[in-house]
């Protein structure tokens, strides 16, 4: 494993451990098989874990883990306070106070103002008087390094790295993201003043992978590198001695596995110009067909109506990036109309509350009238209606 720098001069594996997508049976988080894949991540050097207060079961489960294998102190823990729900002063302790309950910690390795847009956003807590809060918390160990997560443009983001004294700061970037969102500024402007930069979504939502188009796997496979898409997309990242740490959601044992032979060997500067061609040809493969840039992160869920909003990117992007139009039509029809509860784009009443929370800025209710269109024409519509009423007679 590989490791780099925080502001404090000590080292973080530059593999991280995403949380939110730990292993699920059913509904529920796997606590035991997430627990085997988190401890191999630490025991191959992984030390740097991510979860955050809304990631559902995700602090609990992490807390469970780390009670079994009695591993707390091997791991440095990276979680957010939900800056979004905070109305007054009193919800900072009891949100963060349930966190350490849920994290059966006493402390905070790197706590993050979870999910900032704006300088807004931070100002409003601090006119509730979070920073003698923060001054509090790290005084009495606590929390030990102070961050934020970022999702809007470069120009704020910059902004808000200036408005206060960050140990650490958590940006989407990759190499389709390379000048969106903070984007490559961003990520220079924060290692200019000495900022640790944590990289979430590296893969987008798994576009770099199995979703990339036939074309661009056919050339990445070609390529004398042999590398696999996601050592592409990681090496890419870690080709770029701004990156501190890039975060990972593991949920097999062979994803924690290549992950982590990747993180050995990838070091900044590593890229030759032959390398850089090959990532800026297969960007340009992508962009030909992906219709919405959904990294199906869900902070658009749940929908008052029971749109399964992903999902349904999904497949409209499947759509365009495989070959087999019906093929995604007939994967949708499964998934999202063959629940009891249908979860259909037509049942969208346009009420706006998932584009209010996506990361992206996605215009969702445009691109899910496009998505319905486009996923259920008229033979389909009657499929699944013939689909669904012989489904609910079988129930």
């Amino acid at each position: 494993m590989q490791y780099r720098k925080d502001k404090k001069g000590e080292d973080i594996s530059i593999l991280g451990y995403g949380c939110m997508r730990f292993s699920k049976k059913g509904n529920s988080i796997d606590v035991e098989k997430a627990g085997k894949e988190l401890m191999a991540a630490l025991d191959a050097g992984v030390n740097y874990f991510d979860t955050a207060y809304i990631y559902p079961g995700s602090e609990v489960a992490l807390g469970e883990i780390m009670e079994k294998y009695k591993c707390r102190d091997r791991m440095n823990i990276a979680t957010k306070l939900p800056q979004y729900l905070i109305t007054n002063t009193t919800q900072i302790e009891k949100y963060f106070q349930e966190q350490l309950t849920r994290l059966k910690t006493d402390h905070i390795d790197y706590y993050l103002m979870h999910m900032l847009t704006d300088v807004a956003s931070w100002r409003k807590l601090v006119s509730l008087g979070i920073k003698d809060w923060i001054e509090e918390k790290k005084k009495n160990g606590q929390i030990r390094n102070l961050g934020f997560s970022f999702h809007g443009n470069s120009d704020m983001f910059i902004k808000i790295l200036d408005d206060y004294d960050w140990d650490f700061c958590q940006i989407q970037y990759n190499y389709l993201d390379e000048n969106t969102q903070a984007g490559v500024k961003g990520l220079k402007a924060a290692a200019a003043k000495g900022i640790p930069v944590i990289i979430m979504e590296p893969l987008r939502g798994g576009k770099l992978v199995d979703l990339l188009p036939d074309k661009a796997k056919k050339h990445i496979a070609e390529n004398e590198r042999k590398y696999t898409p996601a050592e592409w997309a990681f090496r890419w990242l870690w080709n770029q001695p701004e990156v501190t740490c890039v975060l990972s959601g593991m949920n097999s044992m062979e994803m924690v596995e290549e992950n982590c032979r990747t993180a050995s060997d990838s070091t900044a500067g590593m890229f030759t110009e032959a390398d850089m061609k090959l990532i800026e040809e297969v960007k340009g493969m992508i962009q030909e067909n992906i219709k919405v840039g959904c990294t199906a992160c869900r902070y658009c869920m749940p929908c008052p109506k029971g749109v399964d909003i992903p999902a349904t990117f999904q497949f409209y992007n499947e759509m365009y990036t495989e070959k087999n139009k019906n093929a995604a039509r007939f994967n949708y029809l499964q998934v999202v109309g063959a629940r009891k509860e249908p979860a259909f784009a037509s049942q969208c009443i346009e009420c706006g509350k998932c584009e209010q929370h996506c990361p992206q800025h996605i215009p969702i209710r445009e691109k899910l009238k496009e998505a319905d269109k486009a996923l259920r024409p008229l033979p389909f519509k009657l499929i699944i209606g013939g689909y669904r009423k012989f489904m609910m007679r079988k129930s």
